[in-house]
């Protein structure tokens, strides 16, 4: 009776194995798929990461893969990943349509502070092997009703995925120290997001409370919100940037606009990375409206292809 309980323990763990095998090549498979149906994808321009945020395809199924063909479509080899997409690969629990948000924190907070980084591992192979790379995340776990344990895990999770940085809402001075001081834990960048509340001095106490705490700047938002060009505002801070959105807005809390036909300075910008050679991703943030018989995928590569002439 032993040896065949042992028997049936080695063949269990060998069906396993080979299960987990079967697996990874899917994985594999797929991400080769993608590559002979369009080729590796390259959106460095003259020394430009060009990239993009997965938040642009908010339109359209957003599954880990899904967005994974998007990229390759467009072709965008670098990206700053929302944090639903690669949390539902992950196994994560769905919040249930009755379920308030009350009663599912502490359901996500307990998955978090013990969730296996196996399924991130994988997640940023599949993405490597078709070519791209994530530079950040950004997860729902680094607000201040978060715990320490999530965190954590969202520092992890970036480190795992490949990520030089995470980002956020800036939140206030009590919240930018607790993150830094994490962040300093954890040697990894946070990337402090703003929209029309922005202002040449905005980002300061963050920046003063770690060396950990940067800025994720937005272009658009920072033209509409002070009526102004951001390049003088790059040019001081740009060794605090840790990525920066581009998109076109109006003047005046202005609204966006499909890129040239506002007031931010995309091309200037641009040719500004170029000549100083700062190595921080611009990324793509779609966020005009979708024209009648188009899509976010259409509208990225239009997208793309004015940064890629902007940059000549």
């Amino acid at each position: 009776m032993e040896n065949n309980n042992l028997s049936r323990r080695r063949f269990i763990g060998a069906g396993a194995v080979a299960a987990t095998g079967l697996l990874l090549a899917s994985k594999a498979s797929f991400a080769l798929s993608l590559m002979n149906r369009w080729g590796k994808p390259n959106s460095i321009i003259n020394g430009v990461q060009i990239g993009a945020i997965t938040y642009s395809f908010r339109s359209m199924p957003g599954t880990a893969e899904d967005l994974l063909k998007y990229c390759i479509d467009c072709n965008i080899n670098a990206i700053e990943l929302m944090g639903d997409a690669a949390e539902a690969y992950a196994g994560a629990p769905k919040r249930e349509p009755s379920q308030s948000w009350a009663d599912y924190a502490p359901v996500i907070a307990a998955w978090r502070a013990s969730a296996n980084m196996d399924k991130f591992k994988e997640l940023r192979k599949m993405y490597n092997d078709a070519g791209v790379t994530i530079y950040a995340w950004k997860p729902n776990a680094l607000g201040p009703k978060n715990t320490d344990a999530e965190i954590d895990y969202a520092f992890n999770v970036g480190k795992v995925l490949g990520c030089t940085h995470v980002t956020v809402e800036l939140p206030d001075a009590a919240q930018t120290q607790r993150l830094g001081d994490i962040a300093a834990k954890h040697k990894m960048m946070v990337g402090y997001h703003a929209h029309t509340q922005a202002t040449p001095t905005l980002w300061d106490t963050a920046l003063a409370q770690s060396k950990y705490n940067g800025i994720n700047l937005d272009i658009g938002h920072y033209t509409a919100g002070t009526s102004s060009s951001p390049v003088p505002f790059i040019e001081k801070y740009h060794g605090r940037i840790t990525s920066m959105h581009i998109k076109d807005r109006k003047f005046h809390d202005g609204p966006n606009a499909p890129w040239g036909e506002g007031d931010t300075p995309i091309k200037e910008v641009l040719q500004l990375m170029k000549k100083n050679k700062y190595k921080f991703p611009a990324t793509i943030e779609l966020e005009y409206k979708i024209p009648e018989g188009s899509d976010a995928v259409a509208e990225v590569k239009k997208c793309r292809a004015y940064a890629a002439e902007a940059l000549k």
